[in-house]
């Protein structure tokens, strides 16, 4: 018992790292966002009166609240992330229904997205894409089976994730619902949910998607710019003609850094939504290629991480990164899509290279999510390596001289073999086995 107890003394003294590959992108594309809202606010901030370089030192202060919020996560343990799953749940409907609090909820261009408080104003839908993922990942690991089996069980995330779209249909916020939705589809399926059952609950959500989406006039407008821009180009093609220009215009490699001119009063939002196409303008399709790739490739490793916890069988660290990985690649799809004339205005920002506030806090601590989920992984690989290497079959004894009876015959040890989604894997017990 007591080397037990030594061994397992050995491992919990591992420590993990955080992935060197994820920081690094994560530090490419927020260095590449400061850059860049530096670049597009200067005229904007002249035009509103409040200095050159106000949207800049507003980006890097949130930058600074954010990037202290995830190290916060980055030090928290998954295991008591996962405690508080249904208290979670909670939050998710409490957050969307302050914004209708009247005096702390706040109105802009009537859409009721944002709550008060004091210097700043917070919208509250960029906590809960987080705080979903944490709910929905504890979920399919407390009913993975059922959700295989069961119609009930499949059900119930997409009836929360109903219920969390109406409410941002309220307020209204077509965009975040259907990452909403497009997050939940995605873990349920990496999740092992059963696909022709999912299939129907998808066939009948699509009418009423498409309903939502075309009963606003506003949101039919945009749906109608989007396809001919050119048919209403100061109405309602204004802003997509001009991101269109804009891209054109920025050819191989751009017309240079801070050399823009749709971002001169031309182009609305160009700091926020449109950020991509000035970007596009600037840096031309050679910086395009490098913004994309940048994305691809922070969403590719963020779900190998994932696929790396579930061989593990660590799977509540496996479906927060499935989450977080889904939730950024889908905004980042959805907003470049945008600019580039491929998709309908949605309202979204680019993550960490968008000017914002909430948006940019919360996606900080989404990858501190991410990065923790990586950190656990190695130090779990790490303490299996050491304990494989504790438990190596020992070398073979001397031969016996010829006087001596030989041994009875000893039946061959199962050779340990590595993980595999297919395979049982016999997780290690620390200080759980029982002394001679």
């Amino acid at each position: 018992m007591r080397d037990n107890a030594h061994q397992a003394t050995r491992l919990d003294e591992i420590h993990g790292r955080f992935d060197p590959w994820l920081l690094g992108l994560v530090i490419a594309i927020a260095t590449l966002g400061v850059i860049m809202v530096a670049s597009s606010s200067i005229a904007i901030g002249e035009d509103l009166a409040v200095g050159r370089y106000y949207f800049l030192t507003r980006h890097l202060a949130f930058l600074a609240l954010g990037l202290g919020l995830a190290i916060a996560v980055m030090r928290t343990e998954l295991r008591t992330i996962e405690k508080y799953d249904r208290f979670v749940l909670v939050m998710c409907a409490g957050l969307l229904l302050l914004v209708f609090v009247p005096g702390l909820g706040r109105s802009v261009n009537g859409a009721h997205r944002w709550i008060t408080l004091g210097v700043s104003n917070f919208q509250v839908v960029e906590a809960v894409k987080v705080i979903y993922i944490v709910w929905l990942a504890s979920y399919l690991v407390r009913f993975r089976d059922e959700v295989n089996a069961t119609w009930g069980a499949m059900l119930k995330p997409i009836g929360v994730a109903v219920v969390l779209v109406v409410l941002l249909l309220l307020q209204p916020d077509f965009g975040s619902s259907m990452l909403l939705l497009g997050a939940t589809a995605g873990m349920l399926v990496l999740g092992g949910g059963h696909l022709k059952r999912m299939m129907l609950p998808i066939l009948l959500l699509l009418p009423a998607v498409v309903l939502v989406a075309v009963i606003e006039p506003y949101r039919l407008r945009r749906i109608t710019s989007f396809m001919d821009p050119w048919e209403d180009q100061l109405g309602a093609g204004y802003q997509l003609s001009n991101a269109l220009m804009a891209v054109g215009r920025g050819e191989l490699t751009g017309v240079g850094l801070g050399a823009s001119v749709q971002k001169l009063s031309y182009l609305p939002e160009a700091h926020t939504d449109f950020i991509f196409s000035v970007l596009a303008e600037e840096l031309g399709f050679v910086g395009v290629c490098l913004v994309v790739l940048l994305f691809a490739a922070l969403v590719g490793r963020g779900l190998w991480i994932g696929l790396k916890c579930v061989e593990m069988r660590r799977h509540f660290a496996g479906y927060c990164a499935f989450g977080v990985s889904l939730m950024l690649g889908m905004q980042s799809l959805v907003s470049i899509g945008v600019n580039l004339g491929l998709l309908p205005t949605k309202g979204l920002t680019l993550p960490l290279v968008s000017s914002g506030g909430s948006s940019v806090m919360m996606t900080c601590v989404a990858l501190g999510l991410l990065l923790r989920v990586s950190f656990e992984l190695d130090r779990a690989q790490r303490q299996v390596a050491r304990l494989r290497g504790e438990t190596a079959v020992p070398a073979p004894a001397a031969p016996l001289p010829p006087t001596t009876q030989p041994p009875l015959p000893v039946a061959p040890a199962t050779p340990v073999r590595g993980t595999s989604r297919l395979r049982q894997r016999v997780e290690p017990s620390f200080g759980a086995g029982s002394s001679a």
